[in-house]
């Protein structure tokens, strides 16, 4: 963490915070108020409360995301493919290795009240830890999994964990409680990149994210061993929060503010029994505002992927892929081909992610599918309104949705008519691209 901290801040992308700050609502507000100024990393040196300082918006920017996972000229998408597929192919046990003891070093045991304890949103139940990445084993090959859940702080022997039902960590959990046996676990918090971004990835259920982070780290990953767990955490990460998922055991948690945009209510959800903490000395806590840039970009980034990836594979011209402004919304730039390109796109679009994809809009190559201003020009103006929009009712969406808010789809053709492609062709000014406002302005 400290490493990626000094990058950023010798590119700018880092502002420092050095006066007093409430973790109650404060700390997410100053947060909130400097991605909309400029979207740098936040540095909270001065934590009420706890003397652990708290680090934020790391992850808020696209490039930076893309600077992360070395794609240098590629896309995020064609890098991010290119690393899942050497993880695939990589042999079992040639990702990881012991630490050395230098590396093992500087940890000390604390408890959970030595965390800033950040409260978020204005009716969440108290204070979450939002960036805590679980690592827990296959109970059955022993494959590490690396996934996300929020978890409420109630006390240092105690935390309250929402499990997604379709997450491996839940079916890991629902294994282990058919035998009334406990689950397992490690939080892994402060982590590098490779460890945050693969714990977002899409893999398949024998891949391990471990072997993710280390296609994108270029070498093997350090792993410790835990203090109370069978269990091996990067050595990398600043904080481990050891313990394990009660069997039969469901406790109240909420309200808290999900990434929707709105609050997932009070609901019994599992508890998870802390056995031991871990830190470095100067340890700094990520914590993540959910819903912001922060949360959004990287599930954006993977999940455009995902769907790159398999509309790539089904129709020809693909492109790009974005998932901006919201995760689910799907804009696919191709290379027109033929009549009817657009409609073949939509079908593997909603085909490859059944989740997300609330929205599908097809478009030229020539517009910028990451600014949805000019993903609307090209709707607006390069045919009709009425004929080229597909509204799907009644289809299942996100997996979230008990009640059926998220249900149905809709999908727009924003592609120029076939054959009238110099009737519709985009204006340009000649030498635009080469002007250096340096040269002009005093």
């Amino acid at each position: 963490m400290h490493s990626l901290l000094k990058t950023l801040e010798a590119r700018g992308e880092l502002r420092r915070v050095a006066k007093a700050v409430d973790p109650q609502h404060q700390l997410a507000a100053v947060t909130r108020a400097v991605q909309r100024a400029g979207g740098e990393a936040v540095l909270f040196e001065n934590v009420t409360g706890s003397d652990m300082p708290v680090v934020s918006n790391i992850f808020g920017s696209h490039q930076r995301l893309c600077d992360m996972i070395g794609a240098g000229t590629q896309t995020f998408n064609e890098r991010w493919i290119a690393l899942t597929e050497a993880c695939i192919a990589a042999e079992p046990g040639s990702t990881t290795r012991p630490a050395t003891e230098q590396e093992a070093a500087g940890f000390v045991s604390g408890k959970l009240s030595d965390l800033p304890a950040i409260t978020w949103h204005g009716r969440d139940g108290g204070p979450y830890l939002t960036s805590a990445i679980f690592l827990a084993n296959d109970p059955e090959t022993g494959v590490a999994n690396l996934s996300f859940h929020r978890s409420q702080q109630i006390s240092d022997q105690e935390l309250r964990v929402r499990l997604g039902g379709t997450h491996d960590l839940a079916r890991y959990q629902r294994a282990a409680e058919e035998k009334g046996e406990t689950l397992e676990a490690a939080l892994i918090l402060s982590a590098p990149p490779e460890i945050f971004l693969s714990a977002c990835a899409s893999l398949p259920y024998e891949a391990s994210e471990l072997s993710m982070a280390a296609q994108i780290r270029g070498e093997p990953l350090a792993m410790r061993k835990c203090v109370t767990l069978d269990l091996e955490v990067p050595a990398s990460a600043d904080i481990v929060v050891e313990g394990r998922f009660l069997p039969h055991e469901r406790r109240p948690e909420g309200p808290f503010g999900e990434f929707m945009g709105n609050y997932v209510e009070v609901g019994p959800n599992h508890v998870f029994e802390i056995t031991h903490v871990s830190y470095r000395k100067d340890a700094v806590l990520h914590g993540l505002l959910c819903g912001s840039p922060e949360d959004l970009r990287p599930l954006e980034a993977v999940t455009a992927a995902r769907v790159y990836r398999a509309v790539n594979a089904a129709v020809p011209g693909v492109l790009d892929v974005s998932c901006r402004p919201n995760v689910m919304i799907s804009i696919i730039k191709i290379r027109k081909a033929y009549e009817g390109h657009a409609q073949h796109v939509f079908l593997a679009a909603l085909a490859s992610h059944l989740d997300y994809n609330k929205v599908v809009i097809v478009v030229d190559e020539d517009v910028d599918i990451h600014d949805l201003d000019d993903v609307m020009w090209a709707y607006l103006t390069r045919g009709r309104a009425d004929t080229r929009a597909m509204i799907l009712n009644d289809i299942p969406g996100f997996y979230r949705d008990p009640k059926k808010d998220h249900w149905g789809r809709l999908c727009i053709d924003a592609t120029m008519p076939w054959g009238r492609e110099e009737e519709f062709a985009r204006k340009s000014i000649p030498g635009q691209d080469e002007i250096d406002l340096a040269d002009w302005l005093a």
